[in-house]
């Protein structure tokens, strides 16, 4: 959590203003149908929740070592504010694994209400052994629990001394995010949204049958995945804590253009090979039970979120957009042979 609030302290100037979550939720990797309402937020709300993420992610942290009450105060902030991500956002399985250890921030006498307390009861039972103790009455250490012991101390200095780079990261002004120091990926560096996009672009595939890519007549037919923007009707998904990998990868692709991102254009090539794994990905192959695209291309838009009541989303339409141009050129299975061998990729063969 540190990790993270740093990183948005030193990044985008729109977390020191304030402003951040006034594009948030329209231009997140997934958005979700709760962030497509919460986008339509009251200026104020956004200013709260800019403020409520860095006094969460901050201050909130050091709460662990004020004393037992601060850090069960801790566990119930975390794990409420990790509920409210995976409520306005499709982020995957992160927010779920987020809480697990804030579950360690509650004890025994937090958590005892959940057992039952009569005679023979768990709690009853945890009682006696603790009495026991005591008086006195241990058993004695056995070799297992020895080695047991020497084994933790190892891994908790193992995990110190690998800990001195990620330490070191967070207190530099340069702070590096999502990074690794060491083969074993142990302990890492963490950071999320350290800059946050102000308009949401994304690249629509498309495809032909028409022998003239060129041809006003031509027919361009989208391609649509399984939960990204695509169809302006088509509501946004909710899939959390399920990762739709490619997705979240064409978020990325609309950021660059595809000489950044190659693969796009070896996905053009499955496309146009009708390839079943990867049209496996995807939610909807507008040649299904067809003879494969003859040509694909990809178009570059600008997506934004409709006004709830308005024009747009009384004619059910979720999203409105705007074509930017193209985002790479219509490309034929012939076009790409050259490409694919110089980079040794296996060459599609149409099914």
């Amino acid at each position: 959590m540190l990790g993270a609030g740093l990183i948005k302290i030193r990044g985008d100037q729109c977390w020191q203003d304030l402003t951040c979550m006034d594009f948030h939720y329209e231009t997140q990797p997934v958005p979700n149908p709760v962030a497509y309402f919460l986008h339509r937020s009251p200026w104020w709300v956004h200013r709260f929740e800019t403020l409520s993420n860095h006094f969460l992610e901050l201050v909130v942290p050091f709460f662990i070592f004020l004393g037992r009450r601060m850090c069960v105060l801790h566990g119930a902030l975390q794990i409420l504010f990790q509920v409210v991500l995976i409520i306005s956002g499709n982020l995957s399985f992160l927010n779920w694994l987020t809480i697990v250890p804030s579950v360690a921030c509650f004890d025994d006498a937090t958590l005892g209400f959940l057992f039952p307390s009569g005679p023979g009861g768990l709690k009853d039972q945890v009682l006696k052994m603790q009495e026991e103790k005591a008086r006195g009455a241990q058993p004695a250490s056995r070799y297992g629990s020895m080695v047991r012991q020497a084994v933790n101390l190892a891994l908790g200095v193992l995990v110190a001394w690998l800990s001195v780079p990620v330490v070191l990261n967070l207190l530099s002004p340069k702070q590096v995010m999502n990074s690794s120091y060491n083969p074993l990926r142990i302990v890492n560096t963490y950071g999320a949204f350290g800059s946050i996009t102000r308009e949401r672009t994304e690249v629509i595939l498309q495809g032909t049958a028409s022998p003239n890519a060129s041809a006003p007549d031509a027919v361009w037919e989208d391609y649509e995945f399984k939960c990204k923007p695509g169809d302006l009707r088509r509501r946004p998904c909710l899939v959390s804590p399920y990762h739709h990998r490619l997705d979240w990868l064409m978020w990325f692709a609309a950021f660059q253009t595809y000489e950044h991102h190659e693969w796009v254009i070896h996905l053009a090539g499955k496309l146009l090979a009708n390839d079943a794994e990867a049209l496996s990905l995807l939610a909807l192959n507008p040649f299904a039970g067809r003879a494969p695209p003859r040509w694909v291309r990809g178009e570059h838009y600008k997506y934004k979120f409709s006004r709830p009541g308005g024009l747009h989303a009384a004619e059910g339409k979720w999203w409105i957009r705007k074509r930017l141009g193209p985002y790479f050129p219509p490309l034929s299975l012939q076009d790409l042979r050259d490409y694919f061998m110089s980079r040794e990729w296996p060459y599609p063969k149409p099914d």
